[in-house]
C-alpha cells in the first residue's frame, strides 16, 4: 500500500518517512547487505538470503498493490538509511495480521528511525483495519524490546535456541504482539 510522507524532526536530525519505490531498489538491497553486517539482531549473516535490485523492485510493486502489506523507507537528505515492512496474508483465517520488520542502519541508531517506522506502521494498520501486529525479536535486543513493550505489544511467546549467532552460542527469538485498538 501507498502512504503519504511524513517529515519527522527526530532527535538528531529531520528525516522523511515514506513509501519505498522501485527507483530505491538498488539503494535497499546495499543497505540490507550492509545492515546485516552490522549487527546480530537480524535473521541473516551478511549475503545471506541476498535480494538484488529486481528482486527489491518485485517485492516493492506487490506491497504497493496489496491492502495488507506496507514497505516504508526513512529517508536523510536524499539517502535512505533505513526501512521496515508489514507482510499481511491474503487468507481469511490470518489476513487481519501483519507482521513487522525493521532495520536501521547503525549510524543512525538512537535518531528514532526505529521507533518512528514503528509508530507509522501502527497507523497504517489503524487505517486499514488490520487488528494485529506481530514481530520477531531476538532475546538480547533489550532496546527495542523496550521499544515495543511501550507501544503497547505483548510477549506472546519464545522460541527456545532458535538463533546461532557467531559466538557460537544459541539464543531464544521472542514473538511479540499487538492488537491494534484492545481488540
Amino acid at each position: 500500500m501507498i502512504v503519504n510522507q511524513k517529515k519527522i524532526h527526530g532527535r538528531s536530525a529531520e528525516y522523511l518517512v515514506r513509501t519505498a519505490e522501485e527507483k530505491d531498489a538498488k539503494r535497499l538491497s546495499n543497505i540490507r547487505l550492509q545492515i546485516d553486517g552490522e549487527t546480530g539482531y537480524m535473521d541473516r549473516e551478511r549475503g545471506e538470503a541476498y535480494i538484488d535490485e529486481a528482486g527489491f523492485k518485485h517485492i516493492i510493486k506487490n506491497d504497493a498493490e496489496s491492502t495488507n502489506n506496507l514497505f516504508l523507507a526513512a529517508e536523510i537528505d536524499g539517502e535512505i538509511v533505513g526501512f521496515s515492512r508489514c507482510v499481511g496474508s491474503t487468507l481469511k483465517r490470518t489476513c487481519h495480521q501483519v507482521e513487522f520488520g525493521v532495520c536501521v542502519l547503525q549510524a543512525y541508531w538512537g535518531y528514532a528511525i526505529g521507533q518512528n517506522l514503528l509508530k507509522e506502521s501502527i497507523h497504517w494498520a489503524k487505517l486499514n483495519g488490520i487488528k494485529k501486529i506481530t514481530l520477531r525479536v531476538l532475546e538480547t535486543n533489550d532496546k527495542a524490546i523496550k521499544l515495543y513493550k511501550k507501544y503497547g505489544f505483548e510477549m506472546e511467546g519464545i522460541l527456545k535456541k532458535d538463533k546461532k549467532l557467531a559466538d557460537g552460542k544459541y539464543y531464544h527469538t521472542v514473538l511479540m504482539g499487538k492488537f491494534i485498538d484492545g481488540e
